[in-house]
């Protein structure tokens, strides 16, 4: 069964880099077809799609975010990170990372402040 985990720093600082790993267990994320995304969800709206990357290392993002996000993988390690740059409070969220859309991580909260 596969888990995923997210680790990161629960504090960051406006105008920094916000960089999320998610650390998966129980498959491969090189296995074929699957997607590994970052979803987050500020407390009291919606669930926000952030972006994916591939069983290829193919990148996905949100058009909303482009412009300050990347996806990297480490497939020695089974992982993938999320950095999203130039961070403000309206960034503050909890972080999950899922495969495709059925497993989830338990997420993770990010708090961007002063």
């Amino acid at each position: 069964q596969v888990q995923l985990q997210e680790s990161g720093p629960g504090l960051v600082k406006p105008s920094q880099t916000l960089s999320l790993t998610c650390t998966v267990s129980g498959a491969s994320i090189t296995t074929n077809f699957h997607y590994w995304s970052w979803f987050r969800q500020p407390q009291g709206k919606l669930l926000e799609w952030v972006g994916a990357i591939s069983y290829i290392g193919s990148t996905f993002y949100s058009p909303s975010l482009n412009s300050r996000t990347s996806i990297s993988r480490d497939t020695s390690k089974n992982q993938f990170t999320l950095h999203l740059s130039s961070v403000t409070p309206e960034d503050t969220a909890m972080y999950y990372c899922v495969r495709g859309y059925s497993a989830w991580g338990q997420g993770t909260q990010v708090t961007v402040s002063s």
